[in-house]
């Protein structure tokens, strides 16, 4: 019953994730992966992307990007691990392992944002 509870939790969380990747990966991957390199656009230097975080919009928007997906990626080798590699009786460990490590991260980059 308690997993009943929680499943529509992760399932949110994991649906958001896979719409925040859908909407930022494809452009940082044209920036950093190809305008910087190729040199169509300028490289921003490290005092400019400083400055950009010194919003809290901004920071916020940078904690979306980065946690929510890890929550998807969570979700995702979740269930790779119990179906596709059949460890479903694992189920638990696994469950809290995966969002342990989402959990992590996002703490992590809410201190890193914070500290700033």
């Amino acid at each position: 019953m308690k997993k009943r509870l929680t499943e529509p939790f992760w399932w949110s969380l994991f649906g958001a994730g896979g719409v925040v990747s859908a909407f930022t990966l494809p452009a940082l991957v044209i920036l950093t992966g190809i305008a910087f390199p190729l040199g169509w656009l300028e490289t921003p230097d490290h005092a400019r992307m400083a400055s950009l975080l010194q919003s809290w919009i901004a920071r916020i928007v940078v904690l979306v990007v980065v946690v929510v997906p890890m929550f998807h990626w969570a979700h995702r080798f979740r269930f790779t691990l119990e179906d596709g590699l059949k460890l479903k009786k694992y189920d638990a460990q696994i469950a809290v392992v995966c969002y342990g490590i989402a959990i992590a991260v996002g703490v992590l980059a809410v201190y890193l944002m914070w500290t700033l």
